[in-house]
């Protein structure tokens, strides 16, 4: 009687597997193709070989999006625990002596929009390194460098001049512009209903200075120290609000001389690093560094 023969299963590649991944967390082909550095017809043909390899769809796919198959839900588990088994391997051999904890302090707004994905990133490369997160405003972020409470912070900033001795590292140069809500009228109203922070915030100092200027009448209707809380009001027509120009879409509009609004002109993200910074600290200023560069070129993080 004949040995049955055995067929080894194929093997998974980590490349497409890591292309694979970008498409699901990113619902889209053409943005997963800039994520993994790829023209997205490449991408598309490292998909057919994976569902070729594996005799299943991964992905439905119709003219505005695409979705994870039941199969392509169970495969992602997998591929996500292979390519963190990778990383931790290679991250053995190619970096084993940068361990540690970095504290980092960063502002509100940019806490939730930069860090998940800079953390994320920084956590898959240098696994051995603890990151202790700061949350507050940028005056107090300030303070608690200065007295070397912080490895790294990030705050807005006004201009390119130091800050109580300490040297800024520009990241990113940005309009500061009024935001409101669709449809909404909240900027016709007298006094002007405006949301801002206490004293302190970049924004604030721009809108003040510039409503004084142009002798526009104000009130503060709505105070809070969270992009959240700022959004809730202009959603809700309660207020207009200086924000950053990368922080309008969706429902939220930038109003301006055409609507009765003062320009506010531009404010600065700042990084400072502790001096004699740590091969850890270094590695996450990097990191940081990294991507805001990637919003630069490309106008997302």
């Amino acid at each position: 009687m004949n040995a049955p023969v055995n067929h080894p299963l194929p093997l998974l590649e980590l490349d497409v597997l890591r292309t694979f991944v970008a498409i699901a967390e990113t619902g889209s082909f053409t943005a997963a193709a800039n994520a993994v550095f790829r023209t997205p017809s490449a991408v598309s043909m490292q998909i057919k070989k994976l569902e070729e390899v594996l005799g299943r769809p991964v992905f439905t796919r119709d003219a505005r999006s695409v979705s994870l198959t039941a199969d392509g839900e169970l495969l992602l588990g997998y591929a996500r625990r292979l390519l963190a088994l990778n990383r931790e391997a290679v991250s053995k051999f190619v970096m084993p002596d940068i361990r540690g904890i970095v504290r980092l302090g960063s502002p509100d707004d940019f806490g939730e929009r930069v860090l998940p994905s800079v953390l994320k990133r920084f956590a898959q490369t240098h696994p051995a390194v603890a990151v202790d997160v700061t949350i507050d405003q940028s005056v107090n972020l300030r303070k608690r460098m200065a007295s070397r409470q912080l490895d790294i912070v990030i705050v807005t900033c006004p201009d390119r001049s130091a800050e109580n001795g300490q040297e800024f590292e520009v990241l990113l140069t940005e309009p500061i512009v009024w935001a409101g809500v669709k449809g909404g009228c909240a900027h016709m109203r007298e006094p002007l209903p405006v949301s801002i922070w206490e004293e302190g915030c970049a924004w604030r100092s721009a809108a003040l200075e510039a409503l004084g200027q142009q002798g526009r009448s104000y009130r503060v209707a709505y105070m809070s120290a969270h992009t959240a809380g700022q959004r809730a009001a202009i959603l809700a027509d309660l207020a207009v609000a200086p924000l950053p120009k990368s922080f309008i879409g969706g429902d939220l509009v930038e109003l301006g001389p055409e609507d009765g609004l003062p320009r506010m002109g531009n404010y600065q993200i700042g990084m400072a690093v502790t001096p004699d910074a740590p091969a850890p600290v270094r590695a996450a200023a990097d990191h940081i560094r990294a991507a805001f560069e990637l919003f630069n070129e490309t106008g997302r993080f």
